[in-house]
């Protein structure tokens, strides 16, 4: 068993007690932290790195993403994917004409991006799953990846999906860093209750939870109050899926009445917003959702027309944004933004005693940024949580650790061969592009 001690000029821990230590010694022992110490602790280490002016801090978590749909980085231009129309005549129309070839590449990409900007956790929803966990797995990071259903009422489709996805979710028991869920793509919009019954079905029968998006333009509201009398929320309430964490994205026109309901189950409102600004599709009401007691976690969304993996950037653009909707200046604390994306995103998983946060036994999900570069003098002036938020950005991330193995280390790939995956990703959005033309 191998032992190894980090020295880093500074250990942000985002633990409950905010832990800062300056410089700080992180041990590292059978993929967890076994030392937190701010100086060097007593015994042996098989092996000692001094990162030298490295500031070393929990691994970030994306709670929302689609990674193959990097393959379409650009094609939405225009248009919005946050209502049923926008979606299916943009996504759904160039998803008709990919292969799963094409996914490998893309979700490698994906990957890639993200550990070169801080993400060790990423939560995922899409279909062709048998494609996606081979890469996720030879990329090294943790991920709770839901397959994704979009049925429409079509009973043949319905089986077929709900099939694969049982599949799927048997092919990851007992796997050490991928967890399976059930992703229906929304509920009452494209996955009728006919489906979502047997959703919950199969989301009992694997003990997991359901990755959806959720009110991001109150479709489902005018629907279940057409035909049921009441809100989405209330509906879904009476149909049993609160019995299960349910992993929501966006949020954007859930009621206020129906704060408190979420606020007593395992719900999760995963905020994007870079994705909701780009689809010109509202304001998510994080403030009041976060006073409510509802869960948030961060997350970017499909890169189509984000465009972006970096998670340290959806940090800024979220403190900005809150600032501009409330009309109050740092709305939303720059260490509650930081536990969104972090703590906030492993309890949204069901990780929150594993990861998130620097504390001895978690996983050693780690990652450090460069110091001496730009954004974070004088380091007298901001304090290092407005720095990280305000400051800096993913690109200032050197290493990438998750499990105790390095990902990406120095600046370099450790798990991926980025040049080919790039490669073949041009090749697939070449043939995609081409086949869109005819």
């Amino acid at each position: 068993m191998t032992t190894t001690l980090l020295k880093a000029a500074q250990v942000v821990c985002l633990d409950e007690a905010d832990t800062i230590l300056q410089p700080g010694y992180v041990g590292v022992e059978n993929g967890r932290l076994s030392h937190l110490f701010p100086t060097r602790p007593p015994g042996h280490f098989d092996q000692e790195i001094d990162l030298g002016q490295r500031l070393l801090m929990p691994g970030l978590v994306n709670a929302h993403t689609h990674t193959p749909m990097v393959l379409f980085r650009g094609l939405a231009e225009g248009h919005s994917l946050f209502d049923f129309d926008g979606w299916y005549n943009t996504v759904r129309v160039v998803e008709e004409v990919m292969t799963p070839d094409m996914v490998p590449p893309a979700v490698l990409v994906s990957c890639a991006e993200m550990a070169r900007t801080g993400t060790t956790t990423f939560a995922d929803q899409y279909f062709w799953m048998e494609q996606i966990v081979p890469a996720v797995r030879q990329s090294g990071l943790r991920a709770a990846l839901g397959y994704g259903i979009v049925e429409l009422g079509d009973e043949a489709t319905r089986a077929r999906e709900l099939a694969a996805t049982a599949v799927f979710l048997d092919s990851l028991r007992d796997d050490p860093l991928l967890t399976g869920w059930v992703g229906p793509h929304a509920f009452f919009v494209d996955n009728s209750e006919v489906a979502m019954e047997l959703e919950l079905e199969l989301a009992a029968r694997y003990q997991t939870g359901l990755h959806i998006h959720l009110s991001t333009s109150g479709e489902e509201d005018r629907y279940c109050l057409q035909r049921y009398g009441q809100t989405a929320v209330r509906q879904m309430g009476e149909m049993g899926v609160f019995d299960h964490p349910l992993l929501a994205a966006h949020c954007l026109t859930i009621p206020a009445a129906d704060y408190p309901i979420l606020a007593q189950v395992d719900f999760t409102a995963v905020i994007s917003p870079s994705s909701a600004m780009r689809n010109a599709a509202g304001v998510a009401d994080v403030l009041g959702m976060r006073a409510a007691g509802i869960n948030l976690a961060l997350g970017t969304d499909n890169v189509t027309n984000n465009n972006s993996y970096d998670l340290f950037k959806e940090m800024q653009i979220l403190g900005k944004l809150m600032a501009l909707h409330y009309r109050t200046p740092n709305a939303l604390p720059t260490r509650t933004i930081l536990h969104m994306a972090t703590l906030g995103g492993a309890r949204a998983l069901g990780m929150a005693d594993e990861i998130g946060s620097l504390e001895l036994g978690k996983q050693a999900d780690l990652i450090t940024l460069d110091l001496e570069e730009i954004g974070w003098a004088p380091l007298g002036g901001q304090d290092v949580y407005t720095a990280l938020v305000y400051g800096v950005s993913g690109m200032h991330v050197r290493d990438t650790m998750v499990a105790g193995r390095w990902v990406f280390r120095n600046g370099r790939y450790q798990t991926i061969n980025y040049p080919q995956a790039r490669a073949d990703l041009e090749a697939a959005y070449a043939t995609l592009s081409q086949r869109l033309l005819d």
